[in-house]
């Protein structure tokens, strides 16, 4: 199993009551709440704190997000660019490009490609619908947001496993020439990591042999999805999916006791408690009538409402002293067989010394007893060699 140390690198100096009023903490949160001072000071944190995930020997993932305070990394490649020459271990997920959202996929894979290439082969590149949230700050229509990011999608791997320039003559995009250079380090392609969230979504990321991400998920929800991946690969004849195909983001506190843990951690909950306006939240025919249903319902499937305590017990959070939090993975691992585990260790104000406190302990007593869990046999004797 590998790990992977995540902040969306939030900005929580705001007035609280301002978001309330506007019942949104996305797109119409005036920017002049933003002191650039402070930003500033929270942007190196938040780097900081990402080298110091390399020096402990955890990767690293990225995501980008827009007009919101919950994440003003909003160029997620810079924010790559940035780490690419200052980490020297860890691999880079950018977990990602919302390519329904991006003007020029061209762009995309020529900016992942020299990422790939300054990395030496590091990249992991993540692509992303974009969560709803996205299509205002965009101007994009939402009903066509899958359509679009299905052909950016293909036009960019054909861009980056053609060997001569071509022509492009699609639905949403119109390209006389397509010939990137650089061509990307790990050939034909840098692993593709994709998001999803219901079945559909799930057997397109099977039917590509994509490594399928799920966020901040309980168990039996994981457990249906990765059912959906499993039984498409048996329906295609494709081969049936190790632990490497399957990732989770969850949030994670690592203390001294459980107790500590319980305590400091729960400033984790900051990211959950955020304020949703329904018309940025579900623009019309973003979702499917059955989720809008359930999302107008009140129904939440993230955690919303949980007390820190319950978002333990399913699975959405993992804290604990280290031999919990061991346990805890160890459950995950057995029940979804989760090959990846991507940590949100900073929320809201979280103190960096809680941060790096609880990264610190992950590294040196968590991660050695649950790095083997998912791997080969033989990959386990090598490494041990």
């Amino acid at each position: 199993m590998r790990a992977y140390y995540f902040t969306e690198m939030p900005y929580p100096y705001y007035p609280p009551e301002v978001a309330q009023q506007l019942h949104s903490q996305r797109v119409i949160l005036p920017n002049r709440y933003c002191d650039p001072k402070l930003a500033s000071e929270l942007y190196n944190r938040h780097l900081d704190e990402y080298e110091y995930a390399d020096e402990l020997g955890l990767d690293i993932m990225l995501n980008e997000h827009h007009q919101t305070v919950t994440c003003i990394d909003s160029v997620m490649p810079l924010t790559a660019a940035t780490l690419a020459r200052r980490t020297r271990r860890a691999k880079l997920l950018l977990l990602g490009n919302p390519l329904a959202h991006r003007d020029n996929p061209v762009r995309v894979a020529e900016e992942m490609a020299f990422l790939d290439c300054v990395t030496q082969g590091r990249l992991l590149c993540g692509f992303v619908r974009g969560v709803p949230t996205e299509c205002h700050p965009a101007n994009t229509n939402p009903t066509l947001t899958w359509e679009r990011f299905e052909e950016a999608h293909d036009l960019i791997m054909h861009a980056w496993t053609a060997d001569a320039p071509f022509n492009w003559e699609g639905k949403f995009w119109h390209y006389r020439y397509v010939n990137p250079w650089p061509r990307p380090y790990q050939q034909p392609h840098p692993p593709i990591w994709i998001t999803g969230s219901t079945p559909g979504s799930v057997g397109w990321i099977a039917d590509h042999q994509y490594t399928f991400a799920c966020f901040l998920q309980p168990y039996e929800e994981q457990e249906a999805l990765h059912r959906v991946y499993r039984e498409r690969c048996r329906e295609r004849g494709l081969p049936e999916p190790g632990p490497d195909k399957f990732a989770f983001l969850a949030l994670v506190y690592v203390g001294e006791t459980d107790a500590q843990a319980q305590e400091e951690g729960r400033a984790l909950m900051w990211y959950l408690q955020a304020v949703w306006h329904p018309g940025f939240v579900n623009p019309p025919g973003y979702l499917p009538h059955e989720a809008s249903a359930r999302l107008y319902m009140g129904e939440s499937r993230r955690g919303s409402g949980k007390s820190w305590e319950e978002l333990n017990d399913v699975g959405i959070a993992i804290w604990g002293n280290p031999d919990t939090v061991i346990k805890k993975i160890t459950y995950l691992y057995e029940r979804c067989q989760v090959g990846h585990l991507m940590m949100m260790m900073q929320a809201g104000f979280m103190p960096t010394e809680h941060t790096r406190k609880s990264l610190k302990l992950f590294a040196e007593e968590v991660y050695p007893a649950i790095r083997e869990l998912g791997e080969p046999r033989a990959a386990r004797q090598q490494a041990s060699a």
